[in-house]
């Protein structure tokens, strides 16, 4: 059974800095592609980061130069560390996996930049 269980968020003033972790069970983060997707209030779900399979890193423009998108294969982990954060990052983050045909996430953690 595949588990992906976020940690790390919550209440930051603008410009703090917060690490989001996801420990991942039942596959492996070095085989898989892994992402980290946000969704504020009252507005669609976009990708924020992502770690393929080969480490190859991206990001979404509104992100780079202040999100960095890492894993610990030993601890089975992916982290997004987040650096001057501002009140529009303010969302619930989600851990995504896709290994193979298949898609799993996580249950989000909250994460709110105040002004």
């Amino acid at each position: 059974q595949v588990e992906l269980v976020e940690s790390g968020g919550g209440l930051v003033q603008a410009g703090g800095s917060l690490r989001l972790s996801c420990r991942v069970t039942g596959i492996a983060v070095s085989l898989s592609h892994m992402a980290w997707d946000r969704q504020a209030p009252g507005k669609q779900r976009e990708w924020v980061a992502r770690i393929s399979s080969d480490g190859t890193t991206d990001y979404w423009d509104s992100v780079k130069g202040r999100f960095t998108i890492s894993r610990d294969n030993a601890k089975n982990t992916v982290y997004l560390q987040m650096n001057s954060l501002k009140y529009d990052d303010t969302a619930v983050y989600y851990c995504n996996a896709a290994a193979g045909p298949d898609d799993f996430w996580g249950q989000g953690t909250q994460v709110t930049v105040s002004s």
